[in-house]
């Protein structure tokens, strides 16, 4: 739905601005990337109005996608895909509690699974140099870190679920 819908806009966008410098298909793509963001924080949030947990929700897509800029992770093929499990993520990790000794541990693996995987898979998706990914791990680190001493409980979930998406198990079986 999404992809179709994202050309047809490109399509129209090119013929209503025949001179524009993008191509169909690099309008197409920014706009599946932005249709893609607002069908998950759009759905995420009717959702969360209904179960109670918006200040929850709020909280889990801003730290899920900060982290997310620095490390990078597994994308999924398709963006209703993308949409689904992400909506679900996000209304499920809001349910989620975590007393203090949880916060702390869920924080500490983030942490050593940035070190271990982070940044994975944004060669493609980012413009910033190879040079400063390891930047982008410190970055990394010291934001999960700096949730050792908030600890907001809800952050030390985004963070944990985001980290896991680091590990991208096809390549490392065949490494």
């Amino acid at each position: 739905m999404i992809e179709p819908l994202a050309l047809r806009m490109a399509q129209h966008i090119k013929s209503v601005v025949p001179d524009h410098p993008a191509s169909v298909p690099v309008l197409k793509h920014a706009l599946a990337v932005l249709l893609n963001m607002a069908f998950i924080t759009g759905l995420t949030l009717v959702i969360s109005v209904f179960t109670g947990h918006t200040r929850e929700v709020v909280t889990i897509m801003a730290a899920f996608a900060f982290l997310r800029q620095m490390t990078g992770g597994i994308h999924l093929k398709s963006g209703m895909g993308c949409v689904a499990v992400s909506t679900l993520l996000f209304t499920g990790l809001s349910f989620i509690t975590l007393d203090d000794k949880w916060n702390m541990i869920a924080t500490i693996i983030s942490m050593l699974l940035i070190l271990i995987f982070a940044p994975s898979g944004i060669e493609r998706q980012t413009r910033i140099p190879k040079r400063y990914f390891p930047l982008l791990k410190v970055a990394a680190l010291i934001t999960v870190g700096l949730n050792l001493w908030f600890a907001y409980p809800f952050v030390a979930i985004s963070f944990f679920a985001q980290t896991l998406l680091l590990i991208n198990v096809r390549r490392w079986k065949t490494s």
